[in-house]
């Protein structure tokens, strides 16, 4: 059974650094687009960073500049570089795939993590 766990949340200063990880289990041969979509409290969810399986990026407008998403395909991993952190980036980061390819060629949709909470204090 195919899985994402997140790793590198945690609790940081105003101005400091994160990095997050995400690791995809199971039975893969490929992963189409990765990434990280956050969510605080009493607002939606939305779209941090993606990056394709050759290594297209985007960001929301509001991180551009001081996080960094990259990936390795052979490891199924992606990760995202936080630098000068704020406040405002306080949420629950969750990470993504949007389909996969399994050994077996089955094709998966819609992968989520369970969430790593990100808290800046000012």
């Amino acid at each position: 059974q195919v899985q994402l766990v997140e790793s590198g949340g945690g609790l940081v200063q105003a101005g400091g650094s994160l990095r997050l990880s995400c690791a995809a289990s199971g039975s893969i041969r490929s992963i189409n687009t990765m990434g990280w979509y956050r969510q605080a409290p009493g607002k939606q969810r939305e779209l941090v960073a993606g990056i394709t399986i050759g290594g297209s990026t985007n960001y929301v407008d509001s991180v551009k500049g001081r996080f960094t998403i990259s990936r390795d395909n052979v490891k199924n991993e992606v990760y995202l570089h936080m630098n000068s952190l704020k406040p405002e980036d306080t949420a629950v980061y969750y990470c993504y795939a949007d389909w996969m390819m399994t050994m077996g060629g089955r094709i998966e949709y819609n992968y989520w993590g369970q969430g790593t909470q990100v808290t800046v204090s000012s």
